[in-house]
């Protein structure tokens, strides 16, 4: 019997990247390859690329670059970039990076296996020359599902359940969910996720839609992902159930843009449905939502967001900035009064409630005044974190065109100044938690580091984390994916440290 290939996928990037990497690895299990978890151990290393921003775009390259080096003294055979960077960049990757030995775009993963085989076995796979691909999808959002179908959408696949015979009683019509494929009886199970899990933790992202129909004037990605398309509920709903299965205690839904899930099925206010659904699978702790865009939140969507039991309080808003002349050329929407009404309005329903966003600094135009607003905004927010970026072109962009670009100098300057005081404010912010009684799921327990959790405001690897301790000040006894109450009784940074409350009630 031949010995096994094996395939070893390193993700960059944001979470979409790493559903679709579990795809990847979905697909490619179920043709007989062997999934390891380093690329020094595998035939072929495959690297799921970010092609965002300038920086993520060298993280990618310098990972192709060191499992190339792998070639000389382990047993990787192969180098394959997919991924963001690789679809948009495709052939002119290839060209200059021939250090990997294939470039894979977004309509290669269907067929990935056999991709990687002919690679594996010394042929070539020619790297594919980008296109726009909203192009590739009708303009109105209504119109798209059906049109969908025949396009590439990583993080989307799922695998028909086998027939089964029909049920001696049909069962309630409510409890059929409506989006069901026709001639499919709910007897024959759910449509499964095309998925493998790559790792043990008890938090795994769930892929709500792709693409994005804005057009914020700084950003590449609706060319290279495509537009809007959001997935059906019950294929939500039941690679949800898959995760409970594998012991997922919490799901974050993740796309370019939560807020507009729905559109292209008739229902703008779908998610606000589809939440206590997602929240009601059982073995799942906590519902988290990222990426929400502050110019379509509606009020029905807060309330869901702030009262829905195990639907977490968390508010991922993409501010950007918050001088209205500098929204306006990034093609965006609101100012700091309105951003800040916002926020008031979803804790005076949930006070707790955690909020977080990202910035952009030095965008071509900001003159000192837009800036000093945007600290104005940010002094007042009371942001649990804060992202900050200096503004850099990027090919392909509305922005890159713009002829009032700042000087490198003024804009690694305000970068600075503003990450300062993001550090302080987030602290600070941090220190108001002390005496708060945190939900915290458990993640990781380590001799070293202790037993690590998060609260509802903090999101995986963005949002800082929670030390457990007992009163004593030990570690408690306490395994990842166990959800326990505890008490704030101090803060290191943007981290809290938080006593157990088993005896009152923690579980």
């Amino acid at each position: 019997m031949p010995e096994r290939r094996t395939v070893a996928l390193v993700t960059l990037g944001c979470a979409r990247n790493e559903v679709d990497s579990e795809e990847l690895a979905g697909r490619l299990a179920a043709d007989g390859w062997e999934l390891v978890e380093n690329a020094e151990d595998a035939d072929v290393a495959v690297v799921n690329t970010c092609g965002f921003v300038e920086a993520a775009k060298k993280d990618s390259v310098d990972a192709l670059l060191e499992a190339n080096d792998l070639k000389d003294h382990g047993k990787t055979q192969a180098v394959v970039a997919v991924g963001c960077m690789a679809e948009r960049y495709g052939k002119e990757l290839a060209d200059a990076l021939p250090e990997a030995d294939g470039v894979l775009g977004f309509d290669d993963y269907a067929d990935i296996s056999n991709r990687l085989q002919t690679i594996l076995s010394g042929g070539s796979v020619e790297a594919h020359t980008p296109r726009d691909r909203r192009r590739l999808l009708p303009l109105s959002p209504v119109e798209r599902q059906q049109a969908a179908a025949s396009v590439a959408l990583p993080g989307h696949g799922t695998v028909e359940a086998p027939e089964a015979p029909a049920p001696a009683e049909a069962p309630a019509p409510e409890s059929v969910p409506s989006d069901l494929p026709a001639g499919l009886a709910p007897a024959s199970g759910p449509r499964a996720p095309l998925r493998r899990r790559l790792d043990t933790s008890p938090v795994a992202s769930v892929k709500l839609a792709s693409g994005c129909d804005r057009r914020c004037s700084f950003c590449a990605i609706p060319s290279f992902r495509g537009s809007f398309v959001s997935r059906r509920p019950s294929d939500v709903l039941n690679e949800t159930r898959w995760l409970a299965e594998q012991g997922v205690k919490e799901i974050m839904l993740v796309s370019e843009n939560n807020t507009s899930y729905g559109k292209d099925l008739g229902d703008i206010r779908l998610l606000e449905s589809l939440l206590p659904e997602l929240a009601g699978v059982d073995g799942i702790e906590r519902v988290r939502v990222s990426y929400l865009q502050p110019a379509e939140m509606r009020p029905g969507l807060i309330d869901v967001l702030t009262s829905t039991e195990k639907v977490a309080p968390y508010f991922d808003l993409s501010f950007q900035h918050s001088a209205p002349d500098v929204l306006r050329a990034m093609r965006r929407f609101g100012d700091t009064d309105r951003f800040l009404e916002l926020l008031e309005t979803i804790r005076s329903k949930a006070p707790t409630a955690g909020a977080r966003s990202n910035f952009i600094v030095g965008f071509p135009g900001e003159t000192e005044a837009d800036f000093a607003e945007l600290e104005r905004f940010v002094t007042h927010a009371r942001l649990d974190a804060i992202g900050v970026f200096g503004y850099s072109d990027e090919d392909g962009t509305e922005a890159a065109t713009y002829e009032t670009k700042l000087d490198q100098d003024v804009v690694d300057a305000r970068l600075a100044h503003l990450s300062r005081l993001a550090e302080e404010l987030t602290a600070q912010r941090a220190e108001e938690r002390v005496g708060e009684t945190l939900e915290v799921l458990v993640e990781s327990v380590d001799e070293e580091d202790g037993v690590i959790g998060r609260a509802a405001h903090q999101a995986p690897e963005t949002d800082g984390q929670v030390l457990l301790t007992t009163s004593d000040g030990a570690s408690p006894d306490l395994a990842p994916g166990r959800m326990v109450k505890a008490k704030v009784v101090g803060t290191e940074g943007v981290d809290l440290v938080a006593e157990c409350l088993f005896e009152e009630g923690g579980r």
